[in-house]
């Protein structure tokens, strides 16, 4: 983990950002800044706080270089502020929930919901930038894996020293020893947060990841069922729907604290709400969170303009949709590069 810029040219760029070469540092920081605004989201929940918490721990490195001794890797020390920082947003700001985790399943469609403003929502994550693989060959986690909504989910359960023990051993391959630094603490404490943080997070996230799934459904059974879904909707086509759906289907709208289970609930909301309610759709068809997702937009009728409406991530199983959350609010499309109409 430590081998990060032996070679000349960014040990050239180190002593110039040292120096007070903005231009200098900014290099250096480049190829790290998708992995630390991952890791970020991870900690976080949410891309605006990533956004967030990447910034000041760029400011924090640029304040601090200068007293950067070179005893462990750039990356290493980079990480070490980045966590940090999240740990004080995570002082500051709190966990994030999705509508599950504040209570039971509506076993009716609710027409009157109203956003809730007093919870901090968890929020997508545009995936386009992160590898496949995993980020060290020993750890637990591929990229993606890390960043699919159950394991973000979980890991908003976890008091802030085990979300970093888990996050910087399990997906980023540092050492004990290394976090341990990295944390103020000891190797010990290190063990101990991170074999609580993954009894925890075992509890609750699928045996079978979404990357597993994924790759045995294929891509063009993965876009059919997808598709399916969207145009499903767009044609009020309640039967069609039914048919993508597994028993245990779940449906959640953050910021809206109604969610449903079962194919008979999610059924009902489905043509009460979308279907009725929503003259016209368009869609365009994405990633997040490693997993098959959804723009949706609405409008008043087909010829007119159509709104942001949702990222709706789709959870996959079996063949069949097993969760849709949709990430209600036109504030996530700009993160995907997504217009926030469509003419």
């Amino acid at each position: 983990m430590d081998e990060v810029f032996s070679g000349p040219a960014d040990g050239a760029d180190l002593a110039r950002a040292r120096d007070g070469d903005d231009a200098a540092f900014t290099r250096l920081m480049t190829p790290l800044r998708p992995e630390l605004h991952a890791h970020c989201y991870r900690m976080l929940g949410s891309v605006h706080d990533a956004d967030d918490a990447v910034q000041e721990a760029l400011l924090r490195a640029w304040r601090g270089l200068a007293r950067f001794e070179g005893r462990s890797s750039l990356r290493t020390w980079l990480y070490t502020v980045a966590t940090r920082t999240c740990l004080d947003l995570l002082d500051a700001r709190g966990k994030r929930a999705l509508p599950v985790d504040l209570g039971p399943a509506s076993e009716r469609a609710v027409l009157d919901q109203l956003p809730r403003t007093d919870v901090a929502w968890l929020g997508p994550y545009p995936d386009a930038g992160l590898p496949h693989g995993p980020a060290e060959p020993e750890t637990r986690y591929q990229q993606r894996e890390a960043v699919e909504l159950a394991f973000v989910a979980a890991c908003q359960h976890l008091p802030g020293n085990q979300r970093a023990a888990l996050l910087l051993f399990d997906v980023l391959g540092f050492s004990a020893a290394d976090i341990a630094g990295m944390m103020a603490t000891s190797t010990t404490s290190v063990n101990s947060a991170l074999a609580r943080a993954r009894r925890i997070v075992a509890q609750k996230v699928p045996a079978r990841t979404q990357q597993q799934t994924l790759r045995t459904l294929g891509d063009t059974r993965l876009r059919g069922l997808v598709t399916g879904f969207a145009d499903a909707l767009d044609r009020g086509d309640a039967d069609a729907l039914v048919t993508l759906l597994t028993e245990d289907v779940t449906w959640s709208m953050p910021p809206l604290p109604h969610w449903y289970r079962g194919r008979t609930a999610v059924t009902e909301f489905a043509v009460a709400v979308p279907m009725t309610l929503c003259p016209s759709w368009r869609y365009r068809l994405t990633t997040a969170n490693g997993q098959p997702a959804i723009a949706f937009y609405v409008g008043a009728d087909a010829a007119g303009p159509h709104e942001a409406w949702s990222i709706t991530v789709l959870t996959v199983r079996d063949e069949r949709i097993a969760e849709i959350t949709s990430f209600l609010g036109a504030e996530h499309f700009a993160a995907f590069g997504l217009p926030g109409s469509l003419r």
